[in-house]
């Protein structure tokens, strides 16, 4: 390195804290330059607006029929994956049954519902890692957390092993639907405790784990740029608890 360049007229005596801007906005700048991909475009307003036409106007037609009607009357070729990308897009907002509130549920089974959550960390050289815990709803406790840069289906389950023994008291456990927890996941679970996705686009569903993220990232993390994942892992045990 020293061949290169005399490094020890770079350095530069800097707070925490603009460190830790700088970092978050390097770590921007990295995600978004990695993000960028070729991919399709996305179809024209019009478009779109004639294949939630055409689906309002005909119920039972599928994605497959309404892509060949484009081709066959208008000539344009859209795949049917992609005509149901867009009929997901256009549904309206599902009403909630008030005789089956969410609320009331957590309310009433607290002391014995888990909720589970992935925290992203990012370490000095731009590696993203995943915070996985634990939470008992009644007492607000930590029951279990751990570190992985991958998050498999297979290293989940293992983690609910842990945190959940054979003579545990709980009956449900709740995470939201983030592609991060597989759909093979919840039938393996089942032999563990029961478990229950969150209400669609409703965050506040688990608002037990938001608001401890928020603490967690405030408290601890804010304050810690890891290496790498042993020294996340080293260094966060004590500090969880802290922010419990």
């Amino acid at each position: 390195m020293n061949r290169l360049f005399d490094w020890r007229t770079g350095l530069v005596v800097v707070k925490p804290d603009t460190f830790v801007r700088w970092h978050r906005r390097g770590f921007r700048l990295f995600w978004r330059w990695k993000s960028k991909s070729p991919g399709r475009p996305p179809l024209p307003k019009n478009l779109q607006w004639w294949i939630r036409e055409m689906a309002s106007e005909n119920p039972s037609w599928g994605e497959e029929r309404i892509a060949n009607e484009l081709k066959l009357k208008l000539g344009i070729r859209v795949s049917p994956r992609t005509v149901a990308k867009y009929l997901r897009d256009g549904r309206p907002a599902r009403t909630p049954d008030p005789k089956q509130r969410w609320l009331t549920f957590i309310h009433n089974h607290a002391k014995v519902i888990v909720a589970c959550d992935f925290f992203v960390v990012v370490t000095a050289t731009f590696r993203v890692l995943y915070l996985f815990v634990v939470l008992e709803l009644g007492s607000r406790r930590v029951v279990h957390c751990n570190v992985t840069a991958h998050s498999t289906a297979e290293w989940t389950l293992q983690q609910f092993r842990e945190a959940l023994p054979h003579d545990h008291s709980y009956r449900f456990v709740i995470h939201d639907r983030d592609s991060i927890f597989s759909g093979a996941l919840d039938p393996r679970v089942a032999n563990l405790v029961r478990a229950l996705r969150t209400p669609v686009r409703a965050p506040m569903a688990k608002a037990v784990c938001e608001c401890f993220g928020g603490s967690l990232r405030r408290e601890c993390l804010d304050f810690l740029i890891p290496f790498h994942e042993r020294h996340l892992k080293r260094e966060f045990p004590g500090s969880v608890r802290d922010a419990a």
